[in-house]
């Protein structure tokens, strides 16, 4: 399967809700749903990584499918607000990039410390 880009994923979630009446949710309920999400995906880490594990009767679920739920509703709140994730991303790299750009310990690259 090809890589897509952040534009054709939020192309292709506009494709999926335009086909409903409905639309996009208000960003208040998609903020609400993008909790609901997110609750979700810390009930899988802690499944994996942390001291809680499964009870029997809970279904199996992956991380990688509630990170794709998440990022589902992320597309969706940008979309209904017209934001480009691919340019908010770019600020955001910039912003690491330049105000952070010494906030952490870089790795040496070649290997003299």
């Amino acid at each position: 399967m090809a890589a897509k880009s952040m534009k054709e994923l939020q192309k292709e979630v506009d494709t999926y809700i335009g086909q409903f009446k409905e639309g996009y949710f208000s960003p208040l309920a998609m903020l609400a749903r993008l909790t609901e999400e997110l609750g979700e995906l810390a009930r899988e880490i802690n499944h994996y990584y942390g001291e809680k594990p499964k009870k029997s009767s809970e279904t199996e679920k992956a991380i990688e499918e509630e990170l794709g739920d998440l990022l589902f509703v992320i597309i969706c709140l940008a979309n209904s607000l017209h934001i480009d994730l691919e340019e908010a991303h770019d600020m955001v790299m910039n912003k690491f990039n330049t105000r952070d750009k010494d906030r952490w310990t870089k790795i040496n690259q070649d290997n003299r410390e």
